[in-house]
């Protein structure tokens, strides 16, 4: 089989669906001949997608063996299926939550019902495939393949002298203190804010919280330019750029005096720091929140925390529980429950060994269940139904 991947998320960047594409395009070649057209920055994104259709044509000429062709985000979808000239191609995509939900009349109307004419849509979670079953996609076109996950990330060694390492490199010592550690993008939907607000203040006095991700610490011109919008108009824009919804919130929280001692945003961290401090965390939160119009597709950086050895305690909202399987790589909590995270996160910490899954068992249900290579075999599996 001869498949041809198109994908504007790409490393160089760096986020979830970036690393997701890569995986799927490069993890296919173990099964398929491999054909790709990807956005890597080398030329502006709006050049990238005007091109977009001569290079599928000249691809297709060159190799006309090719059968499938993969649309690695609904974005990418939308845009292609208005091509005309390669037809006869099988066409499937990836879906990943905010692509189905987006709370735009035009685009629900409009633009979602058009992805009935893929031949499939992959969904990387159940959450996802509901959601567009919901809205009239065709069931018998929606299959699930959950993301997987850089495996070789597990039993990373710690770093004997980590501690000090880290008190000198952020200006915090954490020897001795009960570590929660949180990571990602400052959306509202990840609900840092709602945990630092309402959950925080409930811990024990030992435990700090650390946040992982891009952060700014002062206002960006976009933040400012955007408070003069309209609501509606500036939530759709926020949600389409991906905007860091919370930041605001967040910096004002972190700031206050009775915060301040308990909770630090780090900024965007190299990767080998980032998996030291997960391996010494003693909780990973992922305390996602309900937010209308936008949802979590999948929970990767649950299953990251996973391999390096942190408990990790999941909202049960969105795509989380595809990555989260409660009582066996970690604890899922009910969203926006406060006093459930207090009491669950309170539990860990006071009786450790009654509250945690046994050694290493989180981490060993995470290798079985998810890898890059699994995702990969899935998406062949329903490549191959073409044939």
């Amino acid at each position: 089989m001869e498949i041809l991947f198109v994908s504007h998320k790409y490393p160089p960047a760096v986020g979830g669906m970036e690393k997701q594409s890569f995986e799927l395009i490069h993890g296919m070649n173990a099964f398929a001949r491999v054909h790709s057209i990807v956005y890597e920055g080398r030329e502006s994104r709006l050049r990238f997608f005007r091109m977009l259709r001569r290079r599928i044509l000249q691809t297709c000429r060159e190799h006309p063996g090719i059968s499938v062709i993969h649309f690695n985000d609904g974005l990418l979808a939308a845009i292609c299926l208005r091509h005309k000239g390669y037809e006869h191609l099988k066409r499937t995509a990836t879906l990943h939550g905010l692509d189905v939900v987006f709370p735009n009349a035009w685009f629900q109307r409009f633009v979602l019902p058009q992805f009935d004419r893929l031949d499939l849509i992959i969904a990387v979670s159940q959450a996802t495939a509901n959601a567009c079953i919901e809205r009239g996609l065709s069931p018998q076109k929606v299959v699930v393949v959950p993301n997987g996950v850089d495996t070789g990330i597990a039993g990373t060694p710690r770093r004997p002298d980590f501690y000090p390492y880290f008190e000198k490199q952020y200006h915090l010592g954490i020897s001795g203190k009960k570590v929660i550690v949180a990571m990602g993008r400052s959306v509202r939907r990840k609900g840092f804010s709602w945990f630092v607000r309402e959950v925080l203040p409930k811990l024990s006095d030992d435990s700090v919280f650390l946040l992982i991700g891009p952060f700014h610490e002062k206002p960006t011109t976009t933040e400012t330019v955007l408070r003069f919008l309209p609501a509606f108009l500036r939530r759709q824009i926020e949600l389409f750029l991906g905007f860091p919804t919370d930041e605001s919130e967040l910096r004002r929280l972190l700031a206050a005096p009775g915060i301040r001692s308990k909770a630090r945003h780090l900024g965007k961290l190299p990767f080998e720091d980032i998996v030291q401090i997960l391996s010494a965390a003693d909780a990973f939160v992922m305390p996602n929140i309900r937010i209308e119009g936008d949802m979590e597709g999948f929970g990767l950086v649950c299953l990251e925390a996973c391999l390096c050895g942190a408990l990790v305690f999941a909202a049960d909202t969105d795509g989380i529980p595809d990555a989260i399987h409660d009582k066996k790589n970690g604890i899922l909590l009910p969203s926006g429950d406060a006093m459930a995270w207090a009491a669950a996160l309170n539990g860990l910490f006071n009786n450790p060994a009654a509250a945690a899954l046994p050694p290493g068992s989180a981490r060993a249900y995470t290798l079985e269940h998810f890898s890059w290579g699994k995702m990969a075999e899935g998406y062949f599996a329903h490549f191959n139904y073409f044939t």
